[in-house]
């Protein structure tokens, strides 16, 4: 795809199933704002993200506790879409609440020009006390994924069902996937895949297309293993936006002439400036529930 020719959102969007289709596997570019996804496409990109974590800390320089509304985030998402001239996958988290928030997002993200969304099942926002990698039960998941295919006009937008392998026994996931894929989910995404002996487990189970988010896990970085296991995406974290966090610090502290004694990383940049200890302060605060 030359890199301004101009593509509808469903050209996109079939861009994006032949991926699926296809028998191989793809790696997405993180994009973030329209520069970014002009970018990716021009350096030959076949599919971006718009992670959810990404949005939070672009649009409210906050941590990735789902503080991040349906519609900054759709807000964000219509402006790549705006000028993407490949296919971007939107992170919709679980939906910005129950099923029938699920179709909501849908519907917004659709207009948004998004080519594909997954939508996951863990308990979000997390309680208070409580680990971020709660998951709801498998039946509501499975009401969410029915939800949003009900929802979607062009049929062509891929909804993918998302689960945490990490936090499951096998068992569990080969339960939750299944359930997922029968609902009729387009595609699978997991998240916590240790190695190629735990998604064998998994994908021998499965015949829709995969999705892993590996964050450049060592133990899954043979392409064509991953590809005959029906793994088509592959997304291997965000470096470009915290790289461009950095970026923007090293270039501002130096026309400041600031000198820091110690080089802090995108990590730790980011760290400090999203004040993730007041949050956690708040909560105590105020979900904190005393009886």
């Amino acid at each position: 795809m030359p890199f301004m020719r101009r593509a509808s959102h469903h050209e996109l969007r079939t861009a994006f199933r032949a991926l699926l289709d296809s028998d191989s596997c793809f790696h997405t570019a993180s994009v973030f704002d329209p520069m970014s996804a002009r970018i990716a496409a021009d350096l030959g990109f076949e599919v971006g993200i718009l992670g959810g974590s990404v949005a939070s800390l672009q649009v409210l320089a906050a941590p990735d506790f789902a503080l991040i509304t349906l519609s900054e985030f759709v807000e964000q998402a219509t402006r790549i879409g705006r000028v993407s001239r490949l296919p971007v996958i939107a992170d919709a988290d679980h939906g910005y609440g129950n099923a029938l928030n699920v179709m909501r997002t849908v519907v917004e993200l659709e207009r948004a020009g998004i080519a594909a969304l997954t939508i996951e099942d863990t308990l979000l926002p997390a309680q208070f006390g409580r680990k971020s990698t709660d998951l709801i039960p498998v039946e509501e998941g499975v009401g969410k994924i029915r939800a949003a295919l009900e929802a979607r006009v062009d049929p062509d937008l891929a909804i993918i069902a998302r689960t945490n392998a990490g936090v499951l026994s096998t068992e569990e996931v080969i339960k939750r996937t299944k359930a997922y894929q029968a609902a009729g989910a387009d595609g699978i995404c997991m998240v916590g895949v240790a190695d190629f002996e735990h998604l064998e487990k998994i994908a021998e189970h499965l015949s829709i297309p995969l999705m892993l988010v590996t964050y450049g896990n060592p133990k899954l970085r043979d392409n064509e293993r991953l590809a005959r296991l029906g793994v088509r995406i592959v997304v291997n974290g965000h470096a470009a936006y915290f790289a461009a966090i950095k970026a923007t610090y090293d270039c501002l502290r130096e026309q400041r002439q600031v000198a820091t004694g110690t080089e802090l990383n995108a990590t730790e940049l980011t760290h400090k400036y999203t004040l993730p200890e007041d949050y956690i302060i708040w909560a105590e605060e105020f979900m904190n529930v005393k009886e």
